[in-house]
């Protein structure tokens, strides 16, 4: 695109309005004086003042949208973009400063066949947040996924990929846009160095959220993405690792709603190659039996 952007900041509300704030405020004065810098704000139908607040907001685009989608509000958001490249926060994230933004589009720039970089993502007091999802070295180097709340991506490839897959509603959307980021033959690159600031408090949404998500979601995933043998093993172990993490949350309902959506709904096959399920291995640990029954003994 030639709109003299190179990046569209994009993040997503939701009944946060004092999150929203913080945010807002301090991407303004982070990307002041940079216009090669666009911000998009995106409100999925909050009712708390969110939308007032940020249609009153100078130098900020802001899309409102009128029900809450889930992550599928962040799509439109995408589609406004303007820039090179994407960088995809949270309500309650930031970038920690302007040079892990630099340094992110450096990486992209100067790495033709990197389409992602994966942000090393810090509590406000500087407490890594670690994850599966992203190496356990705090060097530069490759990395099988990224989280949500703080990546930067080509705007070109994501809009191949499908940007999200707003039909997730919520969890498993980093590991399906992972998968095809590295299927159109793109490498995932994290770097320490490029640091957000995540302010929320990991898994603080209502257990029958993190049950029924996670189970349906990456049933789809398994049933999508895995060959047989191997995906009957893995959406088996699934099932196992499901209902224990229900009766834990006692949200039984919820798990059997999942089970139904997550083995009846259609699903497009996109089989990963061999290569690329030995990159995604972390993410067969998360769904193996034998690998989540090990590692609690």
């Amino acid at each position: 695109m030639s709109t003299g952007i190179k990046l569209s900041i994009v993040f997503l509300n939701f009944n946060r309005v004092d999150e929203t704030r913080v945010t807002t405020e301090q991407l303004r004065v982070m990307c002041a004086g940079r216009d090669d810098i666009e911000i998009i704000a995106v409100d999925n139908g909050s009712t708390d003042g969110s939308a007032d607040y940020l249609s009153r907001q100078p130098g900020i685009i802001f899309l409102p949208l009128p029900d809450n989608g889930g992550i599928a509000g962040y799509n439109p958001g995408f589609e406004r973009s303007t820039g090179e490249f994407i960088l995809v926060l949270d309500d309650d994230s930031c970038p920690a400063d302007l040079a892990s933004l630099d340094s992110a589009m450096a990486h992209l720039t100067e790495q033709r066949d990197v389409g992602l970089v994966a942000f090393c993502i810090e509590s406000p007091d500087g407490q890594l947040q670690t994850s599966w999802h992203l190496p356990d070295a705090q060097k530069p180097g490759p990395s099988p996924f990224f989280i949500g709340c703080g990546f930067m991506i080509r705007r070109a490839l994501f809009e191949t990929t499908g940007w999200y897959p707003g039909y997730f509603f919520l969890y498993q959307n980093e590991v399906a846009v992972s998968f095809e980021v590295r299927l159109q033959g793109y490498r995932i690159f994290y770097d320490p160095r490029c640091r957000v600031i995540h302010r929320g408090i990991p898994n603080n949404r209502p257990g029958w959220r993190r049950v029924f998500y996670p189970t349906r979601n990456t049933l789809w995933l398994l049933r999508r993405y895995y060959p047989q043998p191997l995906a009957a093993y893995l959406i088996a172990s699934r099932l196992v690792i499901g209902l224990v993490r229900a009766l834990g949350f006692n949200q039984v309902g919820a798990y059997w709603r999942a089970v139904k959506e997550g083995l009846q709904a259609p699903v497009q096959r996109h089989i990963l190659p061999a290569a690329l399920r030995r990159e995604f291995l972390p993410f067969f640990r998360q769904n193996s039996f034998f690998h989540q029954l090990f590692r609690k003994l």
